[in-house]
């Protein structure tokens, strides 16, 4: 009898544990189930707003690209890996950075995770993931339909600004040109659909971009001075501590530098930071005298495509003379 009930008792166990497993597969499946569900809806509603954005983007003549149509519900995700490499103690100023690439997987930038750069000799080396890119092989992921909708907007609009049909300029030039025509443009595309909370948002960002800029070209100036006068390790000591001087620039240059080596990258991550934000500020100040957004747009579309920055200087220096006459 006791051999009798100690294996009844052992059943009782083991089906109690059934019981338990199949429950907690139960329970883990509907989360997953619920999250995937969850996720499709956020796609969807993702891939609504691009082709909002797209259809408005067009009515300032912008040209939309195959950029971001598909979602990874149904294509193959792209991620990109760039590289940018500038001589060490010099900083981008008056030309291109020394050395820039791009590298393509097929994956998620999410599941690709770098351990570190290691050095190479000479070069300063700032590198760059990302799921967004201006081309059809670009498609919505979970983690830009998280994002928020101002940033989703920006993006949309700056990939689809930097295709060949809207500007075929070279990278700095153009990234100078199209970083700015993006934020302008979000901001146009909430007063278009009336979105009073958006509108204020893309607002506040705009002005952060406008002192980042501001604060940006001044640290470069005051870096290109350093690199000149002092030993290189002294120098880059020395940038490094001003950087928080500088708030706005200082929040981005940490987000975008975490997990690399400050001083390794730092001629290159200044370089880089030049060729998208130099000229913001005073793009966006041209976007005030300007008779309306389309019509800069249209302007910068007529900047011959070998343009240097010399070029995009004196045509910077053109177009607000331009304005101010028209203006008065």
């Amino acid at each position: 009898m006791a051999l009798s009930s100690g294996g009844h008792s052992g059943a009782w166990q083991l089906n109690k544990l059934a019981v338990a497993v199949f429950f907690g597969c139960t329970v883990c499946s509907c989360t997953v189930g619920r999250e995937e569900i969850e996720g499709s809806a956020r796609l969807r509603g993702t891939a609504s707003l691009v082709q909002e954005v797209k259809a408005f983007g067009k009515s300032l003549g912008i040209e939309p690209t195959g950029a971001l149509r598909q979602t990874t519900d149904n294509a193959s995700p792209l991620s990109m890996l760039w590289v940018w490499m500038q001589r060490v103690g010099t900083l981008a100023l008056s030309g291109p950075v020394d050395i820039r690439m791009a590298i393509g997987f097929s994956t998620l930038k999410e599941r690709l995770k770098l351990e570190q750069v290691y050095r190479v000799d000479g070069y300063s080396v700032y590198y760059r993931q990302g799921n967004e890119f201006a081309d059809s092989r670009s498609v919505m992921t979970l983690g830009f339909a998280e994002e928020d909708t101002v940033r989703r907007v920006k993006i949309i609009l700056h990939e689809d600004f930097h295709g060949d049909i809207n500007f075929d300029l070279p990278w700095e030039i153009e990234e100078a040109i199209v970083t700015p025509l993006g934020s302008l443009a979000a901001v146009e595309f909430f007063k278009r659909i009336d979105d009073a909370v958006n509108l204020k948002r893309a607002l506040t960002s705009l002005a952060e971009e406008r002192q980042l800029s501001r604060e940006l070209n001044e640290l470069a100036k005051e870096a290109a001075r350093l690199l000149t006068v002092d030993p290189l390790e002294e120098a880059k000591n020395k940038i490094l501590a001003l950087i928080p001087f500088y708030s706005n620039y200082s929040r981005q240059f940490r987000r975008q530098i975490a997990g690399q080596n400050s001083s390794m990258a730092l001629e290159a991550k200044l370089s880089h930071d030049l060729a998208y934000y130099r000229y913001f500020d005073t793009i966006a100040g041209l976007s005030e005298r300007a008779p309306d957004l389309r019509t800069l747009i249209d302007d910068f579309k007529s900047l011959s495509r070998g343009a240097t920055v010399e070029a995009l200087e004196t045509y910077l220096r053109e177009l607000n003379s331009k304005y101010r006459t028209a203006a008065k």
